[in-house]
């Protein structure tokens, strides 16, 4: 076990889906895993593996932000061998053309947070999925005919902000949304030379003001599940 995830050797699988919402892991397991067991629920942060069409995989909840899912990552990686971090989270459109309940396939993670800037002495590294799991996730959006945008998405330090037109400056440069998570999943995955992707819902915009319940964000964007589980290998 490590310090965050009460599991043991072999319990956790090497491709894992990683929601925010400890609920939604739940929800995940329960819906399309099959025999899932929980194997951790320390902080309440619920953690299952299963299989899905035979192979084995996991769920596991990693809060809010990029220092949680950073901790729950290195966790993964180092102490259970997980090779494959899928991301399935929630995200507000900044771009007219982002619509409610679109599927955001994250190609890069641009962010306002200083983690990569402290890490790289004012170097700006550029957070970036892994090749191999997106070129296979938008084959899969292609195969399961669920349509799709790719492309820059924001992780942001900030749910609240103070200036409500903040987004503007990153949508002029074509950034699709804003979440939280993304920038830390993808630079962890590449210290540790393993595979990373975040596939997001859009739950609100920012451009409407529209959103979506808290309980529609815990058991629903299916599209975004089917997608991450057919990246298993």
């Amino acid at each position: 076990m490590s310090v965050h995830i009460n599991a043991k050797k072999g319990d956790v699988a090497e491709t894992i889906l990683l929601p925010g919402d400890p609920l939604r892991a739940k929800w995940i397991a329960n819906t399309f895993l099959k025999n899932p067991i929980c194997y951790n629920e320390v902080r309440g942060m619920l953690g299952y593996t299963g299989t899905f069409k035979g192979k084995k995989i996991s769920v596991q909840g990693t809060g809010m932000g990029i220092p949680s899912i950073s901790i729950y990552a290195h966790e993964l990686i180092t102490e259970f061998g997980v090779k494959n971090l899928i991301r399935v989270g929630s995200a507000g459109a900044i771009k007219e053309e982002v619509k409610m309940r679109d599927v955001i396939i994250a190609m890069s993670a641009s962010s306002n947070s200083s983690l990569n800037r402290n890490r790289f002495k004012g170097g700006d590294f550029a957070p970036t999925a892994s090749f191999k799991l997106f070129d296979k996730a938008v084959q899969t959006s292609r195969d399961l005919e669920i349509s799709f945008k790719a492309g820059n998405v924001l992780s942001s330090d900030l749910f609240y902000t103070d200036d409500p037109k903040d987004h503007e400056m990153w949508a002029a440069y074509n950034v699709l949304c804003v979440e939280m998570e993304a920038a830390g999943l993808y630079s962890i995955a590449a210290k540790h030379s393993v595979n990373a992707l975040a596939i997001l819902t859009i739950s609100d915009s920012l451009i409407t003001g529209e959103k979506t319940s808290a309980g529609e964000r815990e058991s629903t964007f299916n599209q975004m599940i089917k997608i991450a589980l057919e990246l298993a290998d």
